[in-house]
């Protein structure tokens, strides 16, 4: 395709050619009038002597050899340092004894020049997925937060003080640990998020066994069909809760598939994991809380603000609630 200043297109060089073959001007004559070099005149009515209207056409720049283009071992090499060991254009360029510059332009050609378009793990290229429509797939997992003692913790105050604060709380709940230290406790916070919409729901709980999870589901699936949405499938990690026959049989009860991802592969829920951070950068650590239960009463809020308000990235910067009026039949 011709570049933005060119000053000749394909259809310009045609009628350019045709004065000079067909109409018998001569090279200074149409080149002045398409104000270019009677050179490039010479050079377009050669062409299209040569080959017709067909010659007009773009073609690449490229020169038909390159003595010094790099040699395939050598790409093959940058490829796989940069693959299996992550490594940028200097520190393969290091170990390779090259210019950076060089790195740089195979990566580029290659299309791995941003480390966003590799597999932390495997080194190879991402593959994303998105379900066509809201409660294709839901994602469930648990993500655990330390309680917080009485006036604040480590988060925003000195080691010190948080140290403190944790002895005063442990003296008022009696809640002591191995050696007689401070026990604050965790909370375990289930997550469920629709996989095409991103709609999150989120329950703060006191463990992660197997009647927790499936009571997390059961209100996740209600509060979905609240929002017309039908759950049809349950993806989780390999977590004792969900490898279980009680999570199996409660799957069946609510007509949901259930399906697990592959061991040591988290990367396949990679869409809750993502939402855990997030979900600990927007509420979890957003600001001072001086409890346990301050940070509590805040979840709600803020997840109102995840699904109704807050951009997000992946669904074209619209608030996941908006996916949920593209559901399957619903304009009908």
């Amino acid at each position: 395709m011709s570049h933005a200043n060119a000053a000749l297109t394909p259809r310009a060089r045609l009628r350019l050619a045709q004065l000079v073959v067909e109409s018998g001007w001569t090279y200074s004559a149409a080149a002045k009038l398409f104000m270019v070099a009677p050179q490039t005149a010479k050079k377009w009515a050669d062409r299209f002597r040569a080959e017709g209207p067909a010659g007009m056409a773009d073609r690449s720049s490229r020169p038909h050899i390159s003595p010094n283009k790099t040699r395939p071992e050598v790409v093959r090499l940058i490829v796989g340092l940069r693959w299996r060991r992550r490594l940028g254009p200097v520190q393969i360029a290091a170990r390779l004894g090259m210019a950076a510059s060089t790195v740089h332009a195979v990566l580029s050609r290659c299309r791995i020049n941003r480390l966003s378009h590799i597999d932390r793990v495997t080194g190879e290229p991402l593959r994303r997925y998105e379900h066509t429509h809201p409660g294709s797939l839901i994602h469930v997992d648990v993500t655990k937060f330390a309680n917080i003692p009485d006036g604040g913790g480590h988060k925003f105050l000195s080691r010190q003080q948080s140290r403190h604060n944790a002895r005063q709380t442990a003296h008022r709940t009696g809640e002591r640990g191995p050696r007689y230290r401070p026990k604050i406790g965790i909370a375990f916070v289930h997550t469920v998020i629709d996989d095409h919409s991103r709609m999150a729901y989120a329950e703060i709980c006191s463990d992660e066994k197997a009647a927790t999870a499936i009571g997390v589901l059961q209100r996740a699936v209600a509060w979905f069909a609240e929002r017309g949405v039908t759950v049809e499938r349950v993806l989780s990690d390999n977590g004792s809760a969900y490898r279980s026959y009680a999570w199996r049989d409660a799957c069946a009860d609510l007509r949901v598939t259930p399906k697990r991802t592959r061991p040591y592969r988290p990367q396949t829920n990679g869409k809750i994991e993502r939402f855990h951070r997030t979900l600990a950068d927007g509420w979890a650590y957003s600001r001072l809380y001086e409890s346990t239960e301050q940070r509590n009463a805040a979840l709600p809020g803020w997840l109102h603000f995840y699904n109704h308000h807050r951009a997000h990235s992946a669904i074209g910067s619209r608030p996941p609630v908006t996916r949920l009026t593209n559901l399957p039949g619903h304009h009908s």
